[in-house]
């Protein structure tokens, strides 16, 4: 068992080593309330403990005094949060309305899971479980290395992926794959307005200036997903939106963002 030293304090990182004392460790760990990171290589080998969904998937060793103080004013913004939570409730709302069409939908086209989840790093570097609806077929993240990708630098697109089914095409056109994340929103994972959510594997691979676009919340829009969506295919042009976003922030900015995200779905502006 290994510690890493973040900016919220020591987190302890369960490996492989431990596999015959895991329950022990995470315990007692667990019990003082002590933040527990778990190898993926090794997730999987613990499913038997009953604890697994309190786990966190990540190895992630975040730089010294990476990011600045005092903390970014979009997080602290109690108008922001209001915005978010407000958005958050409309969002929900209309996703339940729609909730039995799509998966409906999702099955008869590709039988399996009707919501995807992912580990992604959000304010800072700090893990969470991302939700969509499942827009590719259900074994899509084996099949990756078989397609290829057309993005320039950490991120992964491709405009043709063969792992999108009929239904996941049309819900990516119209973003509604996305809607689920409105309960991300809700729970203060992320924001109405921020940057994109990265990987795990993304981040593992950041050098020291690109944490600096986790400085504030990830968001459900923001520069890149009004201004490009998927037609902006460089990484390194997405930090430089996402850093803009960060020194240009105000409350009406989100709000334009957000009107601007809307226009860019009606009129399938950059929708893969």
């Amino acid at each position: 068992m290994a510690t890493l030293q973040t900016p919220q304090g020591c987190i302890y990182f369960l490996t492989a080593a431990c596999n015959s004392r895991a329950p022990q460790i995470f315990r007692t760990l667990n019990r003082d309330q002590i933040k527990v990171l778990v190898d993926p290589m090794f997730y999987s080998k613990i499913s038997y403990l009953g604890i697994k969904s309190n786990l966190t998937e990540a190895n992630i060793a975040i730089p010294e005094g990476i990011f600045p103080s005092p903390t970014h004013p979009s997080v602290t913004s109690l108008l922001k949060r209001c915005l978010d939570i407000v958005g958050a409730l409309a969002g929900i709302t209309i996703l339940l309305v729609m909730l039995l069409p799509i998966v409906i939908a999702v099955q008869i086209d590709n039988p399996g899971p009707v919501f995807y989840s992912q580990i992604r790093c959000g304010y800072r570097g700090q893990p969470f479980r991302i939700w969509k609806f499942r827009s590719m077929v259900a074994n899509a993240d084996e099949l990756q290395h078989l397609v290829e990708n057309q993005a320039q630098g950490l991120i992964f697109k491709n405009e043709n992926d063969p792992r999108i089914t009929r239904v996941g095409r049309f819900l990516r056109r119209t973003s509604l794959d996305e809607f689920p994340q409105f309960w991300n929103v809700l729970k203060g994972d992320m924001s109405l307005v921020g940057t994109r959510p990265p990987t795990v594997a993304e981040v593992q691979q950041y050098e020291a200036y690109h944490w600096q676009r986790l400085n504030v919340k990830p968001g459900l829009t923001g520069k890149w997903q009004a201004q490009g969506r998927s037609s902006i295919k460089d990484f390194e042009a997405i930090v430089q939106m996402d850093l803009d976003y960060q020194s240009q922030w105000s409350l009406g900015r989100d709000v334009r963002l957000i009107l601007e995200t809307v226009s860019s779905v009606v009129l399938s502006r950059g929708a893969c």
